[in-house]
């Protein structure tokens, strides 16, 4: 099995795709194409997408006859981690601080929700300490 490398990003096509596979679990194109708003991309365009998404190690399929079967090989939470890590890499030099502090300027956070935020860490923190 192929695995994405660590600095690999979908595009945006790529990632609407890669959402809906994650939601389905399995699904064929389809059925993908199904799940977009009208007007809906064409059939060739998502199978393209989809090509590559495999091509990449984002997914995999199994044939049945004619028809694919496409299934995730790397994890919304494995993705969605690497992209953060690689925003605060690339942005935040490396300083989850300057992360926080921009969101809780940027989304103009109250001291209680900040507060309430720093709680919740601990929490997760203290579950994470318990699990080893």
């Amino acid at each position: 099995m192929r695995r994405m490398s660590k600095n690999q990003a979908l595009t945006r096509a790529e990632e609407e795709i890669m959402q809906i596979i994650w939601d389905m679990k399995s699904a064929i194109v389809k059925d993908i194409r199904m799940r977009f708003d009208e007007p809906r991309p064409a059939r060739n365009t998502v199978s393209t997408v989809v090509r590559v998404l495999e091509r990449k190690g984002f997914v995999g399929h199994q044939a049945y006859g004619n028809t694919h079967l496409y299934h995730p090989l790397v994890s919304k939470e494995e993705y969605s981690k690497r992209q953060l890590f690689r925003l605060l890499d690339g942005y935040f030099n490396s300083s989850f601080p300057a992360l926080a502090s921009f969101f809780a300027r940027e989304k103009d956070l109250s001291v209680s929700e900040l507060e309430e935020l720093l709680e919740d860490t601990r929490k997760e923190l203290g579950k994470k300490k318990k699990k080893k």
